[in-house]
């Protein structure tokens, strides 16, 4: 089977550090590079989870935008007391 390059671009100090971690379990970059990718032909799909952090939704940026918004219109954040948080999560409108 014919052999060809692969080159990525790496923080340095990340490159550093996967080829001490590929070192000490006795292997290459190259032997866990090629491990990832026929790993990823044989499964099809890529073998960790890759999700969205939900912080960035549309939803959240946009709650987000507008307690900006309320904070530099000079309307500040009211504050609950830890009895104020417990009462909260006791009712029943209450939803995560």
């Amino acid at each position: 089977m014919a052999q060809t390059n692969l080159s990525v671009r790496i923080d340095e100090q990340d490159k550093k550090r996967f080829e001490t971690f590929c070192n000490n379990t006795g292997m290459n970059v190259s032997v866990a590079v090629n491990m990832f990718v026929k790993t990823v032909l044989r499964e099809q799909r890529l073998p960790f989870a890759v999700q969205l952090d939900p912080f960035y939704s549309p939803e959240n940026m946009e709650s987000l935008r507008a307690s900006a918004a309320a904070l530099e219109a000079g309307r500040g954040i009211v504050r609950k007391t830890m009895a104020d948080l417990e009462a909260m999560e006791n009712e029943q409108s209450y939803r995560l």
